[in-house]
């Protein structure tokens, strides 16, 4: 199995909502597309506040060196 990135998220995260934008979006499979949307919301929110903590870190430790 392919590791998850964010960028990856994100790109299935966009085809998700065209598909569910589309005229032609299957009914049956609305369900399938929102939970994995929600995981991938998840997933891209607990990214994106590691990085934030990470890059505060590092902006501490630097600003400690000084």
């Amino acid at each position: 199995m392919e590791e998850m990135t964010y960028s990856k998220a994100m790109q299935e995260l966009e085809s998700i909502v065209a598909k569910m934008q589309s005229d032609n979006c299957d009914i049956d499979a609305l369900a399938g597309y929102t939970k994995r949307a929600a995981e991938l919301i998840k997933y891209c929110r607990e990214k994106l506040f590691t990085t934030d903590e990470e890059v505060k870190k590092c902006i501490e430790t630097l600003s400690a060196i000084q």
